[in-house]
């Protein structure tokens, strides 16, 4: 069964269709690159999918082994989350306020958790750092630890390389590669689609409804898929 499926989606903001008739499904381990230009419906689509934003029309369904709260989010940062003036543990910590329901306290066991997102990502050595001080790249890192302690299932990241040096868009791309490997699904906004053909198993491209829907292979071999890669506009 699928873990997210769309079915004929459509959202509405300040009175202006951002997508229409929207349907695809997401199965456990894809990874799935959402593409297309700017104004798209891109961040739309995943901050829908998240809840964060209204459907006009048309339904979501989560498969039986996925609620909504086991999802890890790694958004598009703005200048004041970028100043946010907590530690790096407690930023990642509070990857677990999903789990926890109307209990306001963290469990031993998230802390744990928490401890382990921080390892694995290779940031023991500035757990104790504010999160302001970071650079860009570390920063992505601690948000990357933070959703990975929402979820053991499926990461939604919207532009996570936006701001990143060659080198640390590389290691990025590789951590979430690894973090899919691993059997989490990922579903991913990106501008990069030399990238997303190279690395995705999926690709969705949107200008506001579904150009494209499938395998990579496929969107490459496609007229629409062709376009885009070569630069060209979509109609």
């Amino acid at each position: 069964m699928s873990q997210i499926e769309c079915k004929n989606l459509s959202v509405k903001y300040e009175n202006r269709v951002v997508l229409e008739d929207v349907s695809f499904s997401i199965e456990e381990g894809d990874y799935l690159c959402i593409v297309g230009e700017n104004g798209a419906g891109k961040s739309t689509l995943v901050k829908t999918i998240l809840g964060l934003e209204g459907i006009k029309s048309g339904e979501i369904i989560f498969g039986d082994n996925l609620n909504k709260n086991e999802i890890g989010y790694l958004p598009q940062q703005t200048q004041a989350q970028k100043d946010f003036p907590a530690s790096v543990y407690e930023v990642v910590l509070s990857g677990c306020l999903n789990s926890r329901g109307m209990n306001p306290f963290y469990s031993s066991k998230d802390k744990k958790l928490a401890n382990e997102m921080i390892k694995s990502l290779n940031i023991e050595n500035i757990k104790k750092k504010s999160f302001r001080e970071l650079s860009g790249g570390q920063q992505q890192r601690v948000l990357l630890a933070r959703a990975l302690c929402a979820t053991k299932k499926i990461i939604v990241l919207d532009e996570p390389i936006t701001g990143l040096d060659p080198t640390v868009t590389r290691e990025m791309y590789s951590l979430i590669k690894e973090i899919n490997n691993n059997g989490i699904t990922i579903i991913m906004v990106s501008h990069d689609i030399n990238f997303a053909i190279n690395n995705a198993n999926k690709i969705l491209h949107l200008k506001k409804k579904i150009k494209f829907f499938g395998y990579t292979q496929d969107y490459i071999e496609s007229e629409v898929g062709r376009k885009f890669i070569g630069g060209a506009d979509i109609d």
